[in-house]
């Protein structure tokens, strides 16, 4: 790559003499900006509550365990005071591996909307990561709440207790906290039952909460319950909330890493018929333990251990073996150990960890030095009286998942993807190898006999459309098609559409690196010309070591005398830190753009087209375009977001936003804001927008006809406080600015973490093809858009819910403008994923979360310095 962004006391040989009594629960709290509502588990009428519908929207709840929120994996984490992880127990709310609260699917499909289907471009026939379920038959089921007591929290005990009463309460599901059964008990049951390890009774109270209706939602939630016993029968392991398959896992000795094969599935009702999306997927297993990391930090650095070791575990996703439950590590605490003790909510008694580790799970641990690790509980918990924190055992925690560094090892991430990156072939024969595992498999077809129920053996087919290539425009009335999205060969000489010329700009580089660096410059030079780029040559200034103080006491020397507009670092390899100095220094404490190049790119066998690149990016980086292309509506101005966290600081996001301020597409206007709660966050989104048509105002002397909005980072539980909190703000105080109603907004919310796959002629959908039909939701104004080339794997579809719109646009309208915004990223010569103005909020957010932690100065607002 021509430029890089995304790169990046206790003394473990010593016994603890420690006896130390845990004071109580301690830490402050994070939230997201929209935590998702937290829902009764009953309601008034004693039924599961249906759609309501207004006007225009409305609210439906949905039961779909893929649905939560993606970004954090703390999924099912038992929560309690300051009991270790898989402590009391009791009656909560939800069982890791049980039923999953009911959630809100904000239902976009206006009411009056006519269609929500294209028709132009090439019709395709698609093969889907789909399979098809048959219903349940037209009987009664009735849903009960189901508590124990005294608490028991292992779901496969209190399963035993159960299924000893079939014959009371019959043929049942039962999750861990909710049974679904035909029998009718209106005034619930009271069982006893004898716990075997020992011998206390247990009594089980099953409350009815009320009958299930085949239009009710939780309908949806049974077939989940039922395949999930039947992936049960296939000897999978819940790993968080989804099956992988431990049996075969595929390890990756030379990194210490093992592949768990797996599958993510959902259930939901789609256009047409209730559908399974199967996803085949890889769970990432650190062979070490946590304990194993820490002595390894240990021994690298002594004297900082315990800052490596928290650089390395805070913010992981750990598995706990003995339950299978994932925990994100929030902090560690260095001041208790195993030996600590803490109050017991069962007992009410002092245990250790120790004892409460042996006692319950027959675990004996063996480093009683080892600091605890802290995991925050969630809100509803804490709202319960089950306290902050959760502590967890380093040596009983494995990491799952990549961590920052680890994405940085190229010789990881490549060993990682042979098995991971599958072509299309290979993964629809994994998928219907599954299917046919669970339509063979006596137990799971003696499962879904019982309940009438039949998984379908092929893949779900669904209509597309494949829109047509673009035509670029560069320069001298050149024009280049885009093919199949990547035009890179055919561009390597053509004109840039607007170039600027490059005077006054400063090269820094090591003096060792004197004859590469500059045979690169001269490459540049000769490519800029060719490209219709002037450069002029720089000013150079030789340093004799490439420590980040070395980069910032220079930059700040030679910006301090006079401002170049532009300043170029030529770096010896990817350190983040280095990086985030320069792009402190010249983004906030002396604002300019900048370009950073790694030392291995000077003496590339592809020298030529890594300058041609460069040279695209610093002319970007100037106000400059290599290409646009023809819009078929005027006044139309793109707005992308997205939003971070920042990396160093807890509590600190970040809203960055980057928008079109011309006609043509070619001007861009950014912002990053801070904020702290959703309503900051709201009002921010509108700030943002406002400045951008300001800025639109004074370049084209009108404002913008058409706005439309791009909102990424949003998950599927926050889309109805988005609606309201964000897109109602936004209507009400743009007719502020607009004078009444007359401002025409598309709001969407992108998501590139969908499940769903989509195949041709058993390999790749061509570029440009959109499904809005099958697949697509019956509750929501939504397609899917394959917008970019992939060279390996299987590519993934973006998909787009369209929110809000009162343009009078037509769906086709919308896709088509929407595939035309995925050729406007100027930082390669391709497709990418999502709208320009999308990615390019994503390259901002990155930027300032990762290194500058707090907005970049405003002088470099209209430039796309961030590239």
């Amino acid at each position: 790559m021509s430029h890089y962004g995304d790169k990046g006391d206790y003394d473990p040989s010593k016994p603890s003499t420690s006896g130390y009594h845990r004071r109580g629960p301690r830490g402050s709290t994070s939230r997201t900006p929209y935590s998702r509502p937290q829902e009764s588990r009953e309601y008034p009428s004693g039924k599961v509550k249906k759609v309501t519908q207004d006007p225009e929207y409305a609210t439906e709840y949905a039961t779909d365990p893929s649905s939560s929120s993606r970004h954090s994996e703390q999924h099912g984490a038992e929560q309690m005071a300051v009991v270790p992880a898989g402590g009391s127990g009791g009656n909560r709310s939800r069982q890791h591996g049980g039923r999953l609260p009911l959630e809100h699917i904000f239902v976009t499909k206006p009411s009056n909307l006519v269609s929500k289907k294209g028709t132009s471009g090439q019709q395709i026939m698609l093969q889907t990561n789909y399979f098809t379920l048959e219903s349940l038959p037209n009987r009664h089921l009735y849903k009960y709440h189901v508590d124990f007591e005294p608490a028991e929290e292992r779901t496969a005990v209190r399963k035993a207790m159960l299924r000893a009463y079939e014959g009371r309460i019959g043929k049942h599901l039962y999750d861990g906290t909710v049974l679904y059964t035909a029998a009718y008990e209106p005034d619930g049951l009271e069982l006893i039952a004898v716990r075997r390890d020992d011998d206390i009774q247990i009594k089980i109270s099953v409350r009815l909460v009320g009958e299930v209706l085949r239009d009710d939602p939780t309908y949806i939630q049974i077939f989940n319950i039922i395949m999930r016993k039947c992936f049960e029968h296939l000897d999978l392991k819940l790993i968080g909330r989804n099956y992988y398959d431990g049996g075969n896992k595929i390890r990756i000795h030379e990194h210490k890493l093992d592949l768990w094969p797996g599958y993510i599935t959902s259930i939901r009702q789609h256009e047409y018929n209730i559908l399974m999306c199967c996803q085949v997927s890889h769970k990432i297993m650190r062979q070490q333990s946590l304990l194993d990391i820490l002595m390894d930090c240990y021994s690298r650095n002594r004297q900082d251990f315990k800052n490596e070791f928290s650089k390395d575990v805070i913010g992981i996703i750990a598995l706990t073996a003995y339950n299978n439950n994932t925990y994100r590590i929030d902090d560690i605490d260095w001041e208790i150990n195993p030996l600590s003790k803490f109050t017991s909510q069962k007992t009410g008694e002092s245990i250790s960890y120790q004892e409460y580790y042996w006692q319950r799970y027959r675990i004996k641990l063996n480093d009683m030095t080892q600091p605890m690790l802290v995991t925050k509980s969630k809100p509803k918990d804490r709202r319960a009286d089950k306290g902050e924190n959760i502590y967890l055992v380093p040596e009983l925690c494995h990491a799952t998942g990549f961590t920052d560094s680890m994405k940085e090892n190229f010789r990881l991430t490549k060993a990682v993807s042979v098995y991971t990156r599958i072509n299309p072939e290979t993964r629809i024969s994994k998928l219907l190898t599954f299917s046919k595992r669970l339509r063979k498999e006596p137990k799971a077809v003696e499962e879904f006999n019982k309940w009438n129920m039949k998984l379908g053996a092929n893949l779900v087919e669904a209509p597309g459309r494949v829109l047509p290539a673009e035509q670029l425009l560069f320069d001298k009335n050149v024009v280049i098609s885009s093919g199949q999205g990547d035009w890179s060969r055919n561009m390597q000489k053509a004109p840039l559409l607007i170039n600027k010329e490059l005077k006054n700009w400063i090269l820094i580089g090591c003096e060792r690196e004197r004859q590469n660096i500059e045979h690169f410059l001269s490459m540049l030079l000769k490519v800029s010309r060719e490209v219709s780029f002037r450069i002029y040559q720089p000013r150079i200034h030789w340093i004799r070591d490439d420590k980040p103080s070395t980069y910032t006491e220079n930059l700040e020397y030679i910006l301090s005398k006079f401002v170049p507009d532009l300043v170029f670092c030529i770096v010896s390899n990817a350190r983040a830190d280095r990086y985030g100095a320069i792009k402190n220094k010249c983004c906030i404490d002396r604002p300019v753009p900048s370009q950073v190049l790694l030392q291995k790119n000077l003496v590339s066998r592809t020298l030529a087209s890594i300058a041609t690149k460069v040279a695209i990016q610093m002319n970007c980086k100037l106000g400059g375009a290599p290409w646009n292309i023809k819009f078929p509506l005027s006044g139309l101005m793109s707005i992308g977001f997205d939003i971070c966290h920042d990396k160093a600081i807890k509590g600190r996001n970040f809203l960055a936003m980057v928008a079109t301020v011309d006609k043509t597409m070619t001007k861009f206007y950014s912002s990053v804001t801070l904020y702290h709660n959703e309503e900051e966050l709201a009002e921010q989104v509108y700030t943002g927008v406002y400045k951008a048509v300001q800025f639109y105002r004074r370049n084209n002397k009108a404002l913008p006809m058409y706005l439309m909005i791009y909102r990424d980072g949003v998950s599927e539980g926050e889309i109805s406080q988005v609606y309201k909190n964000e897109v109602g703000n936004l209507k009400k105080r743009l007719e502020e600015l607009y004078y009444g109603p007359n401002f025409k907004m598309i709001f969407i919310i992108v998501s590139k973490r969908s499940n769903t796959t989509l195949f041709y002629n058993r390999g790749n959908p061509p570029t440009g093809t959109v499904v809005d039909d099958v697949v697509t939701s019956p509750f929501k104004y939504d397609f899917f858009l394959v917008s970019q080339r992939v060279r390996d794997g299987t590519v993934s579809p973006t998909s787009y819910n369209i929110l809000s719109d009162n343009t009078g646009l037509n769906p086709e309208m919308i896709q088509t403008i929407t595939f035309k915004l995925t050729h406007l990223y100027y930082n390669c010569s391709s497709t990418v994923r999502v709208p320009a103005t999308c990615h390019y909020a994503q390259k901002l957010s990155f930027l300032v979360g990762r290194f500058l932690h707090r907005p970049p100065d405003s002088q470099l607002q209209n430039q796309l310095y961030f590239l």
